[in-house]
């Protein structure tokens, strides 16, 4: 399973990276205004220091939501990097646009999938990835790992190559399940991978380990 963070802090970025687990990164609009980052500009100056800290898959969202400002904008994203992935709403116009990236050869990551309909209708179109949003779906009390279940086996059935990015992971146990699930990727806080790292028991034998050594080592 690939690791992705989901957010635009450098620093966290830079620690996820360091911990050696990193495969990529996904930002969105309201990502980058929690960093204060706004403006054009701005924001394609922070997707290319994002690329210079990941060796590769930084999904870059568009803003616009008709077909022809969703290419426009894609365009102008993919040519920051070669590791841009160009995230693509889960509407008409943006299925219609991921089948022209995908035949022009640039990777899309469709965002905002809540059914297996919609994933269905990605990977026809060409999508490199899907996101269905999980924790979303479990604020309305719809169990979003079934979602990714119905997702995996409907992508094995037919050998789609479009992977599933679990997107919304709340939890370290989300992560888990969508591992064991067969998600190809997840995405979430950095919380969430460093959250894998804990154990009581693993506390409580450190420390057994360390009490042990200093008291051999007085004698």
């Amino acid at each position: 399973m690939k690791f992705f963070i989901d957010t635009a802090n450098l620093d966290e970025i830079r620690e996820a990276h360091d911990l050696g687990v990193l495969d990529g990164v996904t930002t969105n609009p309201s990502l980058m205004a929690k960093e204060g980052i706004t403006g054009d500009a701005n924001i394609k100056a922070h997707y290319k220091a994002i690329c210079k800290i990941v060796e590769d898959k930084v999904s870059a969202e568009v803003i616009a939501t008709d077909y022809e400002g969703m290419v426009r904008e894609g365009k102008e994203l993919a040519k920051l990097d070669d590791k841009i992935v160009v995230k693509i709403p889960m509407i008409r116009d943006g299925v219609k646009a991921i089948r022209y990236f995908h035949s022009e050869g640039i990777r899309t990551n469709c965002t905002l999938i809540f059914s297996s309909g919609q994933a269905l209708l990605a990977a026809k179109a060409g999508a490199s990835y899907v996101s269905p949003f999980i924790g979303r779906l479990d604020d309305i009390a719809i169990d979003g790992l079934d979602l990714i279940a119905q997702i995996v086996h409907i992508y094995q059935n037919f050998g789609y190559e479009t992977e599933v990015l679990a997107a919304s992971v709340r939890h370290t146990m989300h992560l888990i399940k969508c591992a064991e699930l067969g998600a190809d990727v997840v995405t979430c806080p950095l919380k969430v991978i460093t959250g894998l790292l804990k154990h009581p028991l693993t506390d409580a034998g450190l420390a057994q380990f360390l009490a042990d050594h200093a008291k051999a080592a007085s004698k």
